[in-house]
Parts: structure tokens; C-alpha cells; sequence
């Protein structure tokens, strides 16, 4: 049995171009988020999984990086990360190839080199960075304020 376990849902209405979904977790926070084709794929309103995939990685990988800072004895003041999820033609679909994560942080009592060594750490040891390894390639950069 998982120590932990998240639940999300997706409806899916017609065809692949034509039709439109939408999905939903059980926190409630995204309550029937619309997506569809035009979403996905030629930036129309509402969500899609790599914008989904994305904001779980950027959290996840920041939440990460926060407990190595601390554990490190410093003093996060704050972190944000920007998290790229980059798709490319696969055949005939698309794949998931590259998670660029951006983040800048004010962190008391570090300096730009032990910054970026913790940004490595994190960018291995997240959970969702597990979840990508060896499928997608994860770059990062990292900035001290």
C-alpha cells in the first residue's frame, strides 16, 4: 500500500480535434479545468497536461530544494522556479523531451556556487524528477538574489 496517494480525473467529450475535456483533483483546487486540442496544442484557453506536468514539477522540485537549503542551515527567504515543459515530434505523436527549471531564490547565509549546487541536488532527488529520469532530459538554471 503507498504511504501517499493523489487523485485527479479527466472527461474527454468527442473527437481528438473537435472534442474538449476537462479535468479535476480531489483537493478540488482545479475543479473541472477545460482543455482540449486547441490547448494542448495551438495555445487556446484553458489547461493541458505539459502546463499541468509543469507547475507539478516546478512545486515539487521548489518544496525539494527548500528542505536541502534548510537541512544545510540556511535560511530560505524565497524561492521561484519556472518550470519549461518542452514536447517535440515523435513519430507520428509527440513526447515530452526536455523540463527546463529557472529558479531564483534569496537564501540567507549561501552563496551563488553552494545555490547551485543544492538547485543540482534538488533537480535530482524531487520525486517527479525520479518520475523523468532516463525519459526526459531536466536542465536548470539558478540564480542567488
Amino acid at each position: 500500500m503507498a504511504d501517499i496517494a493523489r487523485t485527479a480525473t479527466a472527461h474527454w467529450e468527442g473527437s481528438l480535434k473537435e472534442g474538449h475535456g476537462t479535468v479535476s483533483t480531489e483537493s478540488g483546487v482545479l475543479k473541472e479545468a477545460q482543455y482540449s486540442f486547441g490547448t494542448r496544442f495551438e495555445n487556446g484557453q484553458g489547461t493541458n497536461p505539459e502546463e499541468l506536468l509543469a507547475s507539478a514539477h516546478a512545486g515539487c522540485f521548489t518544496m525539494q530544494l527548500s528542505a536541502l537549503i534548510t537541512n544545510h542551515g540556511h535560511t530560505v527567504e524565497s524561492l521561484d522556479t519556472q518550470a519549461v515543459c518542452e514536447m517535440e515530434k515523435d513519430g507520428a505523436g509527440f513526447k515530452v523531451s526536455r523540463m527546463v527549471l529557472k529558479v531564483r531564490g534569496k537564501v540567507t547565509g549561501s552563496d551563488q556556487a553552494d545555490f547551485e549546487g543544492h538547485v543540482r541536488d534538488a533537480a535530482e532527488k524531487c520525486p517527479l524528477s525520479r518520475v523523468m529520469a532516463g525519459n526526459v532530459e531536466i536542465v536548470h538554471e539558478a540564480t542567488l538574489e
